[in-house]
């Protein structure tokens, strides 16, 4: 395994961290909820309050509005999908069937959940992660 020395930006990925870990903060000590991406944008199809919807809604609005932003200030980097459709729809259903049914995605379990220090959590992040890693070596190295 070799790292891509040109590629390896550690300042941003820390900088990014710190940014999700702060607005996790924020919204847990402002609003009493969790930035779990899928519990927020599944609360959006939901019948309820308005003011439940408006700020989901502002939030959704942030995830699409950040790159745009982003966009101003340096070049995005280059998207390389090399998977057919059907591939991607099917690991679409497969990931929002595994947030319902593991109550929670990546981003609500592996980011506010372990800060809490919430044995549910750490019991799907290892889960979430063990089964990244098997998918890897199984497309990498058994199908390869």
């Amino acid at each position: 395994m070799t790292i891509d020395w040109a590629n390896f930006t550690p300042g941003t990925a820390l900088a990014g961290g710190a940014l999700l870990g702060f607005a996790a903060v924020l919204l847990l000590v402002f609003n009493g909820r969790i930035a779990g991406i899928s519990g927020i944008a599944g609360g959006l199809l939901q019948a309820g309050a308005r003011g439940d919807r408006a700020w989901r809604l502002a939030f959704v609005l942030g995830l699409v509005a950040a790159p745009v932003l982003y966009r101003v200030f340096a070049a995005l980097p280059e998207i390389s999908i090399e998977a057919d459709w059907l591939v991607l729809v099917v690991a679409g259903l497969l990931v929002g069937f595994g947030s319902r049914y593991g109550s929670g995605c990546t981003s609500g379990h592996g980011v506010c959940g372990l800060s809490r220090l919430s044995p549910r959590s750490l019991a799907a992040t290892l889960t979430f992660m063990a089964a990244g890693f098997a998918a890897v070596y199984v497309v990498r190295h058994l199908l390869a």
